[in-house]
């Protein structure tokens, strides 16, 4: 499957970002979605993610309450609401695709091509 991320740019704190993370190739119903980030001079991190059917979630601690993770498999994509986005939310955010649900990086096979994501205070 190839996932290409869309949606980043500049935002103000405070302020909300929907990233997009479209996907072609295989099935993309038969993959877990997960977004990571990694800001400048930092390792990835996980940030959420949504098993093949979209029935559950999962967040890192540092977004919970202000980032939702969902997808619509008939329009094959993945999104990523961003709400009250905080200047240490800037990174580059990442989708990737995995045959099952995980917070580790090397558990993803597919990776998207990354979009920046800028939060002035």
């Amino acid at each position: 499957v190839q996932l290409q991320a869309s949606g980043g740019g500049l935002v103000q704190a405070g302020g909300s970002l929907r990233l997009s993370c479209a996907a072609s190739g295989r099935a993309f119903r038969d993959y877990a979605l997960g977004w990571f980030r990694q800001a400048p001079g930092k390792e990835r991190e996980f940030v959420a993610g949504v098993v093949r059917s979209g029935t559950s979630t999962y967040y890192a601690d540092s977004v919970k309450g202000r980032i939702t993770i969902y997808r619509d498999n008939v329009k094959n994509t993945g999104y990523l609401q961003m709400n009250n986005l905080k200047p240490e939310d800037t990174a580059v955010y990442y989708c990737a695709a995995s045959s099952s649900i995980s917070r580790l990086a090397g558990e993803y096979d597919y990776w998207g091509q990354g979009t920046l994501v800028t939060v002035s205070s």
